[in-house]
């Protein structure tokens, strides 16, 4: 039997709505990179008017670590559901997923080395496999074993940086970086393609390959958190997994307000910050999967949040093309204004581009059954071409 791709009436709206959230929460993330040498700098010193300030700690609290880690557990969920149709087929799972990861990586390097420095793709491939290899565990040993990769590792790794905090100072790692900063500046703002490209090939490796270990222990688990509610059938079952439900989205409210905010009511340091991200981070991306969940349970939530499937429908499309109109606004080769856009601007322009993102995505997806990003992917996937134009 051939393998295809799923089909419009198989789709899980709420998934779709969630996908969408996650990609405009992953923009107000990486809408500070787009215009500043934000690797290279601390942002929390970096500007000090007031309501950049304030968008900066707003979006520190609310989205960073959530959700990249929301769209982890997605990718996990996803496969999840890819695994079951391929496997319905009598297809090898291993083969097609396998096929899968290549064409996101492919697309990974593209993104990363010539369009954005930023890019989540290349991990998301080469953690797959990871995935790929642990997809027959129980649901029940794929949240034990996220848990361990959460919990132990963020726990060591920040009481470490509090010994080193107490016994050597909260050091100024950014005081060395001057120069990666400046360089950014000039290249991004005043350079060549050539010149860009090199420079996003930098940026790209600075972050990824001595942090590499770090990356994975905050994907992986989530990416297991994902399969996990998968086999269990969240979407497809709500109502039978209510009660516990409900049950998770208090306990993940509760661990999101307590280490989203312990910075803030707290000492301000590296360990602080790491405890933010390592469990603040993944609690609330699954509180927000659950709030989504929960709210469109009833008609009037999913018709408030149903803008949101658009774009989620086409996510890898629109992600990229975050990229490339923001890449094409701040670059040299565009209209040149990196280094020269705040926060608060940065905002109002995420809110601008995404609801177009919406408004394009609604009448795209009433005339295509994919994006074009999908499309490739899954033609990638299944070495077939599946319709395109609805007719």
């Amino acid at each position: 039997m051939q393998a295809a791709p799923i089909q419009e009436k198989e789709r899980i709206v709420a998934l779709d709505i969630i996908r969408g959230i996650a990609i405009l929460g992953i923009f107000l993330v990486n809408m500070p990179s787009f215009f500043s040498p934000m690797l290279y700098v601390n942002m929390k010193t970096y500007w000090s008017e007031t309501r950049d300030i304030v968008v900066m700690n707003g979006v520190d609290i609310l989205a960073q670590a959530s959700f990249y880690t929301l769209f982890s557990f997605l990718f996990g969920y996803g496969f999840i559901i890819f695994a079951k149709r391929v496997a319905e087929k009598n297809l090898s799972v291993p083969k097609y997923f396998s096929r899968r990861l290549i064409v996101l990586l492919v697309i990974g390097v593209i993104h990363a080395f010539f369009i954005w420095h930023g890019d989540i793709l290349i991990t998301y491939a080469l953690c797959g496999f990871i995935l790929l290899v642990m997809r027959n565990m129980s649901s029940k040993a794929m949240v034990w074993t996220g848990l361990l990769l959460v919990v132990i590792p963020t726990i060591l790794f920040s009481l470490l940086m509090l010994v080193v905090t107490m016994t050597m100072g909260d050091a100024d790692i950014y005081s060395t970086l001057k120069g990666n900063a400046a360089q950014s500046l000039e290249v991004y703002a005043n350079g060549t393609f050539m010149e860009i490209t090199k420079q996003r090939i930098s940026d790209w490796s600075f972050v990824n390959i001595a942090n590499f270990f770090f990356i994975v222990l905050s994907v992986l688990p989530m990416f297991l958190f994902g399969a996990a509610a998968a086999k269990s059938n969240w979407l497809e079952k709500v109502e039978e997994h209510l009660a516990g439900m409900k049950k998770l989205w208090l306990v993940t409210l509760f661990l999101a307000l307590i280490f989203k905010l312990l910075p803030y009511y707290t000492q301000q340091n590296y360990a602080t910050e790491y405890l933010q991200d390592g469990i603040g981070g993944p609690a609330s991306a699954v509180f927000y999967f659950l709030t989504v969940v929960l709210v469109t349970r009833t008609s009037l939530g999913l018709k408030l949040l149903s803008p949101f499937q658009y774009v989620g429908k086409m996510s890898l499309t629109n992600y990229l093309f975050q990229s490339v109109v923001c890449s094409l606004i701040f670059y040299s080769y565009g209209l040149g204004l990196y280094g020269s856009f705040t926060p608060f601007q940065g905002l109002w322009l995420v809110l601008g581009i995404y609801v177009f993102q919406i408004i394009i995505s609604r009448i795209w997806v009433s005339n295509f059954y994919y994006g074009p990003m999908e499309w490739l992917w899954r033609a990638g996937t299944y070495g077939n071409r599946p319709k395109f134009k609805k007719m």
